[in-house]
Order: C-alpha cells, then structure tokens, then sequence
C-alpha cells in the first residue's frame, strides 16, 4: 500500500474519531471539501503545508497522522 494510502486512512481514522465530516474538516483547514476526500483515498499527495492544517485541525501532532504509515 502507498504512503498516501495509509496516510489518508489515518486522517479519516481520526476526522471520524471527532465525528467532523469531510465538509467540517475542509472547512477549519482552509482546503477544499474533495482535496480531503482525494487525501482519504490516497488520491492526493499533501504538501508539508496541508499536513500541517489538517493536524491543526484535528488537534494533533503532525507525526500522529504518521503513526500508522509504514515507510520504504
């Protein structure tokens, strides 16, 4: 499986554990409701910017949304 994909699960693990919807969690980071999507399904490839509002958003530390995602 892709970093992206992994990384996307661990986002929609996370917005789903705060009960936000795509729409809600689009809206506090600023980005658009189908970039988020497009992230929850590995379709997307987050910049360092992004990953940043989106850990903002759900009250994390950036390497939280890492924890789950094997590398190499």
């Amino acid at each position: 499986m892709l970093v992206r994909e992994n990384f996307g699960k661990s986002v929609r693990k996370l917005r789903r554990e705060r009960e936000m919807s795509q729409e809600e969690l689009a809206n506090i980071c600023g980005l658009d409701r189908s970039y988020i999507g497009g992230v929850e399904r590995g379709e997307r490839n987050p910049s360092l910017v992004a990953i940043e509002k989106i850990a903002l958003a759900l009250s994390v530390p950036i390497s939280v949304l890492f924890e789950n995602v094997p590398i190499g």
